[in-house]
């Protein structure tokens, strides 16, 4: 009998019923699609942002002092160098899979034929090398800085040209010397000179923009620094730090053992440069702060803006079903007032009406879940140019969003029906 008037009641009040399961779908919809984006977000911003340069920066540690004493960033390194040997060794830590890109720097004093001084500047471009785990990596600064605009020419290729004398030069330099690609400059160098054949001309907005960049064996040559480097600037997937990375940044011995494992194993900023530093003698990595802070309020607000539009539709949907329901529940009044007359109970007519509201609500749920994630895959491939990953947790949350939200909109809707009278009821439809 039950199932009967369940049945009943769907195909007598078919378009109400669809138009319930069209709202609980578009609010399924759309919280399936905020959340994957969500809990897919993080990976997606920070490849983005990795575009857009190094988040972490590694220096010797004498020279950090010395940053430190004086309270300035970069600079020379007094005669401190880290090891260019020791490089490859950056993608043998626990994070290795989260160093997206990386290169080591030297910079150097050059004078030009007419008695300029210039800066040279050393560095990969597109370098391979091979790896202490037997990979192989490509890496530099054409991915590295990739917001440089070459105003002509093209990237310097060291793998094509790999004992050739090549350079690019920044766009203010270039002015200044009157200077265009194809030309050629002499380079002298404490140790060393050459004459470097301009392959490019950049635009980078900073101060490279007065800078020569040149291979990185080039530079050491020029300077009889072989083997040695100033710097190393690292890309790495991060998560953005919480109070416990703080707190162990600050003070490792005022956490507990279980605390500081966590730390280790969370891709943390701080928990990565601390591991470059166990595979790099002698060195201080640390994060670039503007870019780390921004990393992390990016996706905080990022998230809280899909939280936001998931709340409020769900508050649409749950206000539409109210409507929608209590609609059904006054048309069906005198329905509901003969079956309290003939002596049903408030928690079994109740129960009739959250069942049939329920089973539409599974029905638009269902549907809604899967157009949700085809959303998740359009915004993914707008906005990030990649797929969205279902995350299984996804699921579970919708379910129970879908019942909380058919359950605040039917609220209303069974007060109701509990105050009916049937008397008024049956009289008032005579």
């Amino acid at each position: 009998m039950f199932g009967r008037m369940i049945r009943g009641t769907l195909l007598r009040q078919w378009k109400k019923m669809l138009m319930i399961a069209f709202t609980i779908a578009l609010g399924a919809s759309l919280a399936s699609a905020m959340l994957s984006v969500m809990l897919d977000v993080e990976d997606k911003v920070n490849q983005e942002l990795k575009t857009y340069g190094a988040n972490i920066t590694v220096v010797p540690k004498s020279a950090s002092v010395l940053n430190d004493i004086y309270e300035v960033e970069g600079g020379e390194t007094t005669g401190a160098y880290l090891r260019e040997d020791e490089l490859g060794k950056i993608k043998t830590i626990f994070w290795a899979f989260n160093i997206v890109d990386y290169a080591p720097f030297v910079n150097v004093k050059g004078t030009l034929e007419d008695g300029t001084d210039v800066s040279v500047v050393g560095s990969w471009f597109n370098h391979h090398m091979e790896l202490p785990t037997g990979e192989e990596l490509d890496a530099g600064i054409a991915s590295l800085r990739s917001w440089w605009e070459i105003e002509s020419g093209e990237w310097l290729d060291e793998q094509s040209n790999e004992n050739a004398q090549i350079a690019m030069i920044g766009t203010s330099l270039a002015q200044k010397l009157g200077v265009s690609v194809g030309d050629t400059l002499h380079i002298k160098g404490s140790a060393s000179d050459g004459d470097f054949h301009i392959t490019g001309i950049f635009d980078a907005g900073g101060d490279e923009d007065d800078q020569i960049f040149v291979p990185l064996n080039t530079a050491q040559a020029l300077a009889n620094l072989d083997g040695c480097i100033d710097s190393i600037e690292v890309s790495a997937l991060t998560t953005p730090e919480n109070e416990l990375a703080i707190k162990v940044a600050q003070d490792p011995s005022s956490v507990t053992v279980s605390q500081y494992e966590l730390w280790y194993c969370t891709a943390y900023a701080s928990s990565i440069c601390y591991q470059i530093q166990e595979v790099i003698t002698d060195s201080v990595a640390s994060p670039v702060r503007q870019v780390a802070d921004s990393e992390g309020a990016i996706l905080e607000k990022t998230k809280l803006l899909m939280i936001l539009i998931t709340i409020l539709s769900l508050i649409g949907a749950a206000l539409g079903i109210c409507n929608l329901v209590t609609a059904s529940v006054m048309e069906r009044s005198s329905e509901i007032g003969l079956m309290k007359a003939i002596g049903a109970q408030n928690g079994a007519i109740s129960g009739l009406v959250l069942t049939e509201i329920f089973i539409t609500a599974i029905f638009g749920g269902v549907i809604g879940f899967f157009a949700g994630f085809g959303f998740a895959q359009i915004i993914g491939q707008t906005v990030f140019n990649s797929a969205i990953t279902l995350k299984p947790m996804v699921i579970p949350i919708v379910s129970i969003l879908v019942v909380l939200v058919t359950l605040a909109g039917s609220i209303p809707a069974i007060r109701m029906l509990l105050r009916l009278r049937p008397a008024e009821v049956l009289h008032g439809g005579r």
